[in-house]
């Protein structure tokens, strides 16, 4: 297959949405065809997966001058790291699609689609400055989404996190510029390849330390980590449902890919030196976030301080300097992204049925929705880490990377789990399986429809089958992890 592909899938979703600006102002008709662009996609993400090698390197690049004074290049390219997320965006998106179905804008599914452009080249870009371009572009339609269609104080939400994310932006674009500066100085060409930036030798440790921040900064807010996080509170909670999945399922987990990508590649010795500091930083935001969710009577809150958690505890598994721990990271994000994507989708579900969202108003929802109360569970279920389920696989793997980074980081990295199981284990009796209180107003709830069933059955599917079968699918990235962390083990330490 060529390796123009990559770029048909990363701009399809765009030329669409523009043509379907310009020409037609039916609704349906708009989404109909988004639809049928997000599955024409996912066939094709399927066929690189089959076609794929784990044991080579980057695949399908293309690599063409862009602004060729300067030496920025068109240079996209996938390996078992952003195969992983390609996968699971192919997945997530058109099947989400089915659950958004109704009482959808024209602008709501052409800012789907115009995400989607940006998420995509985003997690294919090899040269820094285009990966700063898709960065900034998958934003935006968010924005206007939040703006556009959100509830509360939705232009306040939607200026905070303009605010949050350029902020963290310029920190990086400020540090991509001046690292290559620095390879100009050391090779006397410009280059904004990352691999190429990975050679700059000529920087002293505090420096490099301070350009490891700034790509930190625009990362840490996108997944968020404590203390970037305040933003995603009122974000989640006066976000649209499509938003906050994009948010939630595709976005944070395309910063924790960043950290992969470009951060620890650029600075492998700061990475080594500070791995200690950000391990601990991931356990404190898992039990932060877990006890601040356990304090949350609004859903939406609650999961967006989950989702945080959780994140964290990726970011642990990241830093944890061995196989394990990052095998076990990549895994949670396409768990934790399929487990919290549909719960938010779900949660979408129930506030647009019953009109509310706190957990003292709902009850009842079990016996009036049991299809709805089933997948709930299911997800529920993979979130906190059941065995059997996609969950438990990737957060066992964290847990060993943690033990064998620090035996005492690994066991509150092990007690700590349980936090999780207890908050969502609390809300679901209180939200769904207990009664109405006697002489309460009923609520208005329906079952599942047909087409939200069959978006969720392949999110299910995958929950049991990577829960059950793990290796079909670390299988296609392990090697890369390997090769990965041994050549910036080796990096680090010549550094």
């Amino acid at each position: 297959m060529s390796a123009d592909i990559l770029s048909f899938i990363i701009f399809l979703p765009a030329v669409v949405a523009i043509g379907l600006l310009i020409t037609t102002r039916d609704v349906n008709t708009i989404r109909n065809i988004a639809f049928l662009t997000t599955t024409v996609i996912l066939a094709l993400v399927l066929k690189i997966y089959i076609d794929f090698e784990p044991s080579a390197g980057m695949q399908y690049v293309t690599n063409v001058a862009w602004i060729e004074t300067y030496g920025i290049n068109y240079y996209i390219g996938l390996d078992g790291f952003s195969l992983t997320i390609l996968m699971m965006i192919a997945i997530l998106i058109p099947t989400a699609y089915l659950l958004l179905w109704e009482g959808k804008t024209k602008g709501y599914w052409i800012n789907m689609l115009l995400v989607q452009s940006g998420v995509t080249g985003a997690l294919l870009s090899l040269d820094v400055i285009l990966f700063y371009f898709f960065w900034e572009v998958m934003l935006l339609p968010v924005f206007l989404m939040i703006g556009q269609y959100g509830f509360g104080d939705k232009i306040f939400t939607t200026l905070k996190v303009t605010v949050y994310t350029m902020a963290g932006s310029l920190l990086m674009l400020v540090a991509i510029i001046f690292l290559a500066v620095a390879y100009h100085n050391e090779f006397g060409v410009w280059s904004f390849a990352y691999d190429n930036l990975m050679m700059v030798k000529g920087l002293d440790n505090s420096t490099r330390v301070w350009l490891f921040l700034a790509f930190l900064a625009a990362f840490a807010i996108k997944i968020p980590l404590f203390p970037l996080h305040t933003w995603i509170m009122s974000t989640y909670k006066n976000a649209p449902t499509g938003a906050v999945f994009l948010l939630s399922s595709i976005m944070a987990k395309l910063g924790v890919y960043a950290v992969i990508r470009f951060l620890i590649p650029l600075f492998p010795d700061v990475y080594v030196e500070y791995s200690t500091y950000f391990v601990m930083l991931g356990l404190f935001g898992l039990v932060y976030f877990g006890v601040a969710a356990l304090m949350q009577d609004d859903i939406k809150r609650m999961f967006a301080y989950s989702s945080a958690s959780h994140l964290s505890f990726i970011a642990a598994g990241i830093f944890s300097l061995n196989a394990y721990g990052i095998n076990g990271a990549l895994y949670l994000i396409i768990a934790h992204a399929i487990a919290t994507g549909a719960l938010f989708l779900l949660v979408g579900v129930l506030q647009e049925q019953t009109g509310f969202k706190t957990i003292k108003d709902l009850g009842g929802i079990a016996k009036k929705a049991p299809i709805f109360t089933f997948v709930f569970a299911v997800m529920l279920f993979a979130n906190v880490g059941l065995p059997g389920t996609n969950g438990f696989v990737s957060e066992l793997l964290i847990i060993f990377g943690v033990f064998n980074f620090n035996i005492y980081l690994g066991v509150i990295a092990a007690l700590s789990v349980i936090i999780g199981a207890s908050y969502m284990l609390w809300m679901f009796q209180r939200a769904i399986l207990q009664d109405r209180p006697e002489g309460a107003v009923e609520l208005k709830m329906r079952d599942l429809k047909i087409k939200e069933i069959v978006g969720l059955i392949p999110w299910v599917v995958l929950v049991f089958v990577m829960g059950f079968y793990p290796e079909i699918f670390i299988d296609k990235f392990e090697p890369t992890v390997t090769h990965y962390l041994e050549d910036i083990l080796q990096i680090g330490a010549t550094k």
